[in-house]
């Protein structure tokens, strides 16, 4: 008995390890423009990330500014603002250099969550501490931060919904 068309659905077996759940989760969290199909995209992209990027910077220079300024003496807000400084311009720095989607989340959820931060300060305190927003930078800094959290949010969305480049697709061939 003949059975070799039973062995025609048979994986191929050089084509590398298996595309596994964690190795999807992983390519698609490291996915940055140069990955994208069209050139349109991957200029889109990178012109978002970008933007998002210097709203990053800002956002990181305005806190600097105001701990230097007073808010270092604040207890448990001063040293948020040192860290929300040092880290919004160390991870634009970061998503420059790499453009991958995690960065791009990682600096959406950043900006956004100062912006929140900054409100609940307003509105209901935080720590101990009541902010307003007559104070200097306050306005400019909610408006940096929600519209860098969207510019990113928006470079996210168009990665993932960008087809890739076949190459890009699939897993690297391990050597």
């Amino acid at each position: 008995m003949n059975r070799d068309h039973l062995d025609t659905a048979a994986p191929d077996r050089d084509s590398g390890p298996p595309d596994t759940l964690p190795r999807r989760v992983i390519r698609l969290l490291l996915r940055g423009p140069a990955m994208l199909e069209s050139p349109a995209a991957r200029w889109a992209a990178s012109l978002l990330v970008l933007a998002g990027a210097a709203m990053l910077v800002w956002s990181g220079v305005i806190h600097l500014q105001l701990w230097g300024d007073g808010y270092r003496d604040i207890s448990v807000i001063g040293p948020l603002f040192l860290a929300q400084g040092m880290g919004s311009i160390g991870l634009a720095l970061v998503l420059v250099l790499f453009r991958w989607l995690v960065l791009m989340a990682a600096g959406a959820v950043t900006l956004a969550a100062t912006a929140v931060g900054l409100l609940l300060s307003v509105y209901a305190g935080l720590f101990g501490y009541r902010e307003t927003l007559a104070v200097p930078y306050a306005e400019t800094s909610l408006w940096v931060e929600f519209t860098g959290a969207a510019v990113l949010l928006a470079a996210a969305l168009l990665l993932l919904a960008t087809p890739v480049r076949a190459g890009d697709a699939q897993p690297a061939a391990q050597s």
